[in-house]
């Protein structure tokens, strides 16, 4: 199967025009590394389903891919990545935070995976490199817990999405169960830390010289979808078998954040910046993560997770009713400062375009 760009398969959610305007608006804006990483990430998802993790074969794929594969936009993201990287550099990209950079791994290990020329000669050194550091440079908490930061041990919900899931791809395609648990053993380390009991959502910041013990809305999507990343790369594995525990709480803890978003959200669909705090700002990036990420987990654990998507589906009529002229989501949290409203938000046209792939995807049954 090649591109998937068909329109949603009911009402509801962007015209294929407003998709295509979505897609150019994320193409043109994004610029730091975890808005680059998770724009690979959904162009997988959305333009080459059978090379998301969200797939049903197996990893890793063919070498080389089918010409109705060759995930074009993808690279042209990875090779400007390359291209204004250091080779002697320890991380994909350098942006101060230890953990955003890996968001690009997943790509750039694919990019190793299913290319002989260029990519393969400078790729594969570089995703080594970024798993290298992430386990052996990177400040951990005592528990092993590994830092978001690099100046400080602090560890944000974002991480979730960024670290895990990349050292899960790369446990899976270098056949190391080691690895591959060790993405499993931050995102229950990071729960640890970040886990509201009470109320079943996750904090934002926690350790080093500042927290932020506020409810974010994005931060419990970042961590819901980044332990559905996991488990879908687990499934995918050939340990898939061997961690059929951890693939169960992967789905229970992200069930756990989407549940517990539920009772904060208001009347029309949406949430607000602070799940908890009406009195700040409406946000559609989140509202549109959670709503993708009830989706995939709806398609992995159907019976369990069906009462969740009337949730979804008012998320994704507020979503798609935010949706402006130009394709731009107007109610969005300001990507580098999440306590502040923005105007344009990269990562916030993202999760439409995953919101999307991920409802096509349960509507086709699941995976394509």
């Amino acid at each position: 199967m090649g591109v998937v760009n068909a329109a949603p398969a009911a009402s509801g959610g962007p015209t294929p025009f407003q998709i295509s305007q979505i897609k150019s608006n994320l193409l043109r804006s994004a610029s730091h590394s975890w808005e680059l990483g998770t724009a690979t990430q959904t162009l997988l998802e959305y333009d080459w389903a059978p090379l998301s993790v969200f797939s049903t074969d197996a990893i890793p794929p063919p070498n080389p891919l089918p010409s109705n594969l060759n995930a074009k936009n993808v690279w042209d993201i990875t090779n400007r990545v390359m291209s204004q990287r250091d080779p002697n550099s320890p991380t994909l990209m350098q942006d101060g935070s230890a953990g955003d950079p890996a968001s690009l791994g997943v790509a750039i290990a694919l990019g190793y995976l299913t290319d002989s020329t260029s990519r393969r000669r400078s790729y594969g050194p570089a995703a080594q490199a970024q798993v290298y550091f992430l386990l052996n440079k990177v400040p951990r908490a005592p528990d092993g817990a590994i830092s978001h930061r690099t100046e400080d041990v602090q560890l944000w919900s974002d991480s979730v999405y960024m670290v895990p899931p990349f050292l899960a791809y790369y446990g899976a395609v270098t056949k190391s169960r080691t690895v591959l648990n060790e993405a499993y053993t931050q995102i229950k380390l990071y729960r640890t830390h970040l886990l509201d009991v009470q109320k079943g959502v996750w904090r934002h910041v926690a350790e080093g010289q500042w927290h932020d013990d506020g409810l974010w809305a994005t931060g419990n999507g970042w961590a819901a979808m980044g332990m559905l990343r996991v488990h879908q790369t687990i499934s995918r594995s050939s340990f898939s078998q061997k961690m059929i525990r951890e693939q169960g709480d992967l789905t229970l803890w992200a069930r756990q954040i989407l549940t517990g978003m539920i009772p904060y959200q208001q009347s029309n669909g949406a949430f607000c910046n602070y799940l908890d705090r009406p009195d700040t700002f409406i946000d559609s990036s989140s509202t549109a993560l959670f709503a993708a990420a009830v989706y995939r987990l709806a398609a992995i654990t159907p019976d369990t997770s069906k009462n969740l998507l009337p949730a979804a589906e008012k998320a994704r009529r507020w979503v798609t009713s935010d949706l402006d002229n130009y394709g731009w989501l107007k109610n969005v949290v300001n990507p580098n400062s999440f306590g502040e409203k923005g105007s344009e938000s990269p990562e916030g046209q993202a999760f439409v375009l995953m919101m999307e792939a991920a409802y096509r995807d349960l509507q086709a049954g699941g995976f394509q």
